[in-house]
C-alpha cells in the first residue's frame, strides 16, 4: 500500500514530532523529550530502555537550517547508541575474553566507542557518496567544461552509488530483518499520526512508506547538493572536495527543512518531490510480522507526551 493510497482512504494525517530507527531485532523511537529502544530478546521477551533528551534540543529545534544540521549529527549519535544497545542481546561472549585483561587501547576504545563509530560512519559516508562521485566524474572533463553538466553528472553518479549500495545490502539476511523492523516503525508512526489506538490490527492497516523517512532525507540531500554545488566553478579536484565538505552542513540543514515541510504538505509539488525517496523505501522497508509491530508499538508508547499539543509539529 502506498502512502498516497493510505492518505486517500483515511482521515487527514496530523504530523507529530516523533521519529525512529530500526535496530537489531528492535526499534528506537524518538519523541518530543525522550527516546525509547525496544528489542525482542532471544527468549521472546521485549527489553525496553528509555532515555531523556537534553532540554536544549527544544531551543535548537526552533532555529531553521541549524536544527537540520543538529538533527543530522544527533541522529548518527543516537543511532549508534541504539544499535549498541540492541546488539548487546545478540553478542556471543568469547570464553577466553573473561580471563584476558583489557589493554589500554581496549579501555580507550570502550570509553569512546560511540564517537569513534560516528566518526567512522561519517568518514565512510563522505568517501563513498561525496568524494568518490566527484573523482569519477573527472573523466567527463574531456568532453565538456560546463559546471552545470558536470555537477549534474556527479549527482547522477552519487544517486547511482547510493541505490546500488542499498540494493546490495538488502540481500543480506540480517539486513532484511532490520528492514522489516523499519517497516514496523513507519506503520506504527502512521497509526499514531492518524489518531488511532496503537494496536497490532490498527498498525497493520497502514502503509510502510513514510515521507519523513531517513531514506527520503538522504535522497533529498543528493538533490540539494546538485543544486548548491552547481553554483560553484568546476575547478581542480581539491577545490571541489573543499567546497563539498564545507557545504555539507548547509545541505543537510536545507534538506531537513524540505523533509519537514513535505511531511505536512499536501501540495502536488511536495508529493512529486517525495516520490523518489518513497520508491527507495520499497527497498529499505519490508512488511513486518505481528511480533515486530508489537516491538515498535512498545517503543512508541514510551515516548508519547501527555500534552497532545506538545507533540505537534
Amino acid at each position: 500500500m502506498s502512502l498516497l493510497n493510505t492518505q486517500s482512504k483515511q482521515p487527514k494525517i496530523k504530523p507529530k514530532s516523533v521519529g525512529g530507527q530500526a535496530v537489531i531485532e528492535g526499534v528506537m523511537m524518538k519523541g518530543a523529550d525522550s527516546i525509547a529502544i525496544a528489542v525482542r530478546k532471544p527468549d521472546g521477551e521485549i527489553a525496553l530502555k528509555k532515555q531523556e533528551l537534553k532540554s536544549n534540543r527544544k531551543t535548537i529545534s526552533k532555529i531553521p537550517i541549524l536544527r537540520g544540521v543538529f538533527a543530522f549529527f544527533d541522529s548518527m549519535v543516537l543511532g549508534v547508541q541504539s544499535l549498541m544497545y540492541s546488539a548487546e542481546f545478540y553478542e556471543e561472549e568469547d570464553p577466553k575474553a573473561k580471563d584476558k585483561k583489557p589493554s589500554a587501547f581496549d579501555k580507550f576504545m570502550e570509553a569512546n566507542f560511540i564517537w569513534i563509530s560516528v566518526l567512522l560512519s561519517l568518514t565512510f559516508t563522505i568517501l563513498l557518496f561525496i568524494l568518490l562521485p566527484t573523482v569519477l566524474v573527472n573523466i567527463f572533463e574531456k568532453w565538456t567544461d560546463s559546471r552545470i553538466v558536470l555537477n549534474l553528472l556527479e549527482g547522477v553518479v552519487r544517486i547511482g552509488i547510493f541505490v546500488l549500495y542499498i540494493t546490495a545490502i538488502s540481500g543480506m539476511k540480517d539486513i532484511k530483518r532490520v528492514f522489516e523492523y523499519h517497516g514496523a516503525e513507519h506503520k506504527t508512526i502512521f497509526c499514531y499520526e492518524y489518531g488511532e489506538e496503537l494496536t497490532v490490527e490498527n498498525v497493520k492497516k497502514h502503509g510502510r512508506l513514510h515521507p519523513r523517512c531517513g531514506t527520503s532525507f538522504l535522497f533529498i540531500v543528493m538533490i540539494v547538493s546538485i543544486l548548491m554545488f552547481s553554483m560553484f566553478e568546476w575547478s581542480n579536484l581539491f577545490y571541489r572536495i573543499f567546497i563539498r565538505l564545507a557545504l555539507l552542513p548547509v545541505v543537510a540543514g536545507i534538506s531537513y527543512e524540505f523533509i519537514k515541510w513535505a511531511g505536512r504538505s499536501e501540495s502536488k509539488f511536495a508529493c512529486y518531490m517525495s516520490k523518489p525517496g518513497m520508491w527507495l523505501q520499497k527497498i529499505t522497508t519490508r512488511e513486518p510480522d505481528d511480533s515486530q509491530i508489537e516491538v515498535a508499538i512498545e517503543a512508541l508508547k514510551n515516548v508519547l507526551v501527555e500534552d497532545p499539543e506538545a507533540d505537534n509539529w
